[in-house]
């Protein structure tokens, strides 16, 4: 008999882990995404350089690090630019201030439709590492300067 009761305790950790540990998957899931701010650095007639700090906000209790991360801007379902952030780390229900740069080429279109930022982060966790896409929709001034509108 205490056999079964150490079996069935087991399972019961097995089960609640698990349990646990998809749910903090799905929280990892709902990571917020925000343009803190963008700096121009260097441009010309054919592309653009800038800084950029975006604003990561973790939902769950996992501590997240994450590798350097390639992102995409996109306008009216065409990519208009891309750039990588930097190595960081999401503490658990806090945010965390990533910096990085990207690169647009000249768009001659006077006007958007839509202006979004998408790109995967990787982040490692102990036992595994799990891929978090991510989408923002900028602001309108925001979608302005990654457009080159003035």
């Amino acid at each position: 008999m205490k056999s079964s009761k150490k079996g069935g305790l087991i399972v019961l950790f097995v089960l609640g882990m698990s349990i646990f540990g998809y749910s903090q998957y799905a929280s990892a899931s709902q990571i917020g995404v925000s343009v803190v701010q963008s700096e121009l650095l260097y441009e010309n007639d054919k592309s653009s350089n800038y800084n950029i700090e975006l604003r990561f906000e973790n939902p769950s209790l996992l501590i997240m690090t994450a590798g350097e991360t390639e992102f995409f801007v996109i306008s009216n379902n065409e990519m208009i630019g891309k750039g990588k952030l930097e190595p960081f780390t999401l503490h658990p229900l806090d945010s965390s201030y990533v910096k990085g740069t990207f690169h647009t080429d000249s768009n001659d279109n006077a006007e958007s439709q839509s202006v979004k930022i998408t790109g995967i982060t990787k982040y490692d966790l102990l036992i595994t590492s799990i891929d978090v896409p991510f989408v923002y929709y900028p602001t309108e001034e925001q979608a302005r300067e990654f457009i080159h509108q003035n």
